[in-house]
């Protein structure tokens, strides 16, 4: 039986919640929850289990603090046995515009280093992703603000939206598969 690792990444903290670097975290939130799934803190991350459609998920929320993502990744990977086609990571992305959803088996980190530390743990940039476009709406220079920023209140309606259609394609990604979860999502322009 195929086991899924869903991994949403962020920071741990409380001055962290809300904004728009842990949107991995808020759409692993998300899934649990539609899940029924509670998260409890274990080995270098915080860890839901359950089952979709008898497929087992686990889903994690790595405790490590962004640039060192990839430790919480290889450790559940290896200790679940999660194959590597298996695992979607959830992440925030600049280059994306905030209607926007991307799947993709792999590529670049493009600088995030969240992705970077995963790439390094697992030793190749061949895993799937699904990328939540945050808008690049910042002054030159000012991109880790923006990043480390808290949604705005325009903002927000749309963002709640945009994670529930993540959820939505993450148990694509479980019960139909890369594929076919990157050709319903990737053209989508979320809209309210």
């Amino acid at each position: 039986m195929n086991k899924y690792l869903i991994v949403g990444l962020g920071n741990v903290g409380g001055e962290y919640a809300a904004t728009r670097h842990n949107i991995g975290f808020d759409v692993a939130d998300a899934f649990a929850v539609k899940q029924q799934a509670f998260f409890v803190q274990d080995r270098l991350a915080s860890v839901a289990k359950m089952k979709l459609k008898g497929k087992p998920v686990v889903c994690i929320k790595p405790s490590t603090y962004m640039n060192l993502s990839g430790k919480a990744v290889k450790y559940w990977m290896d200790k679940e046995a999660i194959e590597l086609e298996n695992i979607l990571v959830l992440v925030d992305e600049v280059a994306l515009p905030l209607n926007k959803i991307r799947l993709r088996p792999g590529g670049s980190a493009a600088g995030h280093n969240g992705l970077i530390s995963v790439q390094e743990s697992l030793e190749t940039d061949q895993y799937p992703r699904l990328r939540f476009g945050i808008g690049n709406n910042y002054p030159r220079g000012m991109q880790v603000e923006y990043v480390l920023g808290k949604w705005t209140t325009p903002e927000l309606p749309l963002v709640k939206l945009k994670i529930s259609k993540s959820v939505d394609a993450v148990e694509t990604f479980i019960l139909a598969g890369l594929e076919t979860a990157m050709n319903q999502f990737n053209k989508l322009e979320v809209s309210l």
